[in-house]
Parts: C-alpha cells; sequence; structure tokens
C-alpha cells in the first residue's frame, strides 16, 4: 500500500474543514479528490504532504505515519505538482526540472552526473526533451504541466500529488496532460488528483474520493461511486448521468434540458 489516510480530520481554530476522512491508494493506481470548491481538497493535501498537522487521525506512506518523517524523507516519497504557474524567473526548462532533484542532494550541493541524467531521462519520458533550453515562462499552460510533471519524476517519488493538473488547459492540452499522468501507473506510480470535473475523473481513475461538507461522500471505483445522485449532492444542481461506449464514459447533462 502506498498512501493511507485513517480517520483524518482538521480545524482552522474552531472551523472543522475535515471529519473522519479515510482512504487508500496503491502504487499503480491513479485516485481523483472530487468536490466543489472550499470542500477541504487542498487542505486534506496539505495534511498528506506534511505540511499541516491533523487535529485527529493520520497519513500513512508505506506503513509509515507521515508526520513521523523528516522533511528529506518525505521528499524520497511523494512529489507535489501545483497546477501550473507564472515564475519569477524564466528558467530553462531543463533547470526546471533538475530542480526536483535538490532534495536528495546537500544544503549546498550542486546537482551533478547522476542529477542531471535524472532530469534528462524525466524530459525524454514526458516527450518534451525537445524543450530542454526553451524558456519555462514562453511554454504553452500544457508544455508547462508536462514540465511539472516532469520535475516530480526527476524527484524518484512513487506517490504523485496533483492539485487540479489540468484545470486551465484547453481541450487538447487536458487530454494530452491526463493521458500522460494515466500513463504514469502503468510505471507503477500512485497518482493522486484533486478534480472538478466529474466526468474527467469517470474516465482516468482507478478510484474516486468523493467529499461533502469535509466528509467521505463516496469512495471506490468509478463505477460504483459516480452516478447521478452523487453528482447532484456534491454541486447542487439536478443532473442525468449517461454511458457511452458501453460504460467507459459517463458524462453530466442537466436534468432541466
Amino acid at each position: 500500500m502506498s498512501m493511507n489516510v485513517e480517520h483524518l480530520s482538521f480545524a482552522y481554530g474552531e472551523r472543522e474543514v475535515l471529519r473522519d476522512v479515510s482512504f487508500s491508494v496503491e502504487y499503480g493506481e491513479f485516485l481523483s479528490v472530487l468536490g466543489p470548491n472550499g470542500v477541504g481538497k487542498s487542505t486534506l493535501f496539505r495534511c498528506m504532504l506534511g505540511l499541516l498537522t491533523p487535529t485527529a487521525g493520520a497519513a500513512y506512506i508505506g506503513g509509515q505515519a507521515v508526520a513521523s518523517l523528516s522533511a528529506r524523507q518525505l521528499s524520497e516519497k511523494i512529489a507535489y505538482i501545483p497546477q501550473s504557474h507564472n515564475p519569477v524567473f524564466n528558467f530553462s526548462v531543463f533547470d526546471m526540472v533538475l530542480m526536483g532533484t535538490t532534495a536528495q542532494t546537500g544544503s549546498f550541493a550542486s546537482p551533478g552526473k547522476r542529477q542531471r541524467s535524472r532530469a534528462n531521462k524525466a524530459l525524454d519520458r514526458l516527450g518534451i526533451f525537445d524543450l530542454k533550453d526553451r524558456g519555462y515562462g514562453s511554454l504553452s499552460g500544457g508544455e508547462r504541466q508536462l514540465v511539472l510533471i516532469a520535475r516530480a519524476i526527476a524527484q524518484e517519488a512513487k506517490v504523485l500529488v496533483m492539485d487540479e493538473p489540468s484545470a486551465a488547459l484547453d481541450f487538447g492540452n487536458r487530454m494530452r496532460v491526463m493521458h500522460t499522468v494515466q500513463s504514469l501507473t502503468r510505471d507503477g506510480y500512485a497518482v493522486i488528483q484533486s478534480t472538478h470535473d466529474p466526468e474527467q475523473a469517470y474516465m482516468y481513475s482507478d478510484k474516486i474520493l468523493a467529499l461533502q461538507g469535509g466528509r467521505v461522500a463516496a469512495f471506490g471505483t468509478p463505477q460504483d461511486t459516480m452516478d447521478a445522485a452523487l453528482v447532484s449532492a456534491l454541486y447542487g444542481v439536478d443532473v442525468e448521468v449517461c454511458s457511452m461506449r458501453g460504460d467507459k464514459i459517463r458524462v453530466c447533462i442537466p436534468a432541466s434540458l
């Protein structure tokens, strides 16, 4: 088992955000965390990454409590991939990916031959090796997201936590990024993404964790969890969920149409 969250709760002062959240994801699985804005997805990720301390319960990686691991130990096990962003400095793509290797070097050490090799392999793995000398700031949104994923791969952590990786992308880039992310599970990565898109979650995920009011509304396979009742309850709209291609795809349609 790669990532295990057990009865986790968290509160900002007296405001409880997460309540008794439990789930697990194995190596080689893709988990989508589904839910509306403000439901606690980002807070859950911060607890999983060791950035916040739960008020109850715990997160575990490989049977070890996240709270018991140092920052260096955590970086060897879990990598965070934010939404594409605009950096202050226009680093080259290669340097952006190389930054993923710094967690395994000393505080004042420079990346060596091994780290540069890891960066090059990550770029090649994502099919963006030809971008290595380009400035990160000059890339498209889809290319930037692939660079951030390559940086996480260079980190050599086997659990990847992704914050809405396709949220700001156009349709084509969204498809390319999601196909790439899904392919990582075949290499043994455990991928955990947050998303607002139930259709995307159904299409690419092995498991879905749905949060409502800070609690687990559903957890299981896409086929067992994503239906009209769940989507309507999560987002406060009446929908119909239609199956296509032998139930490989489920589409949400407003019930009023």
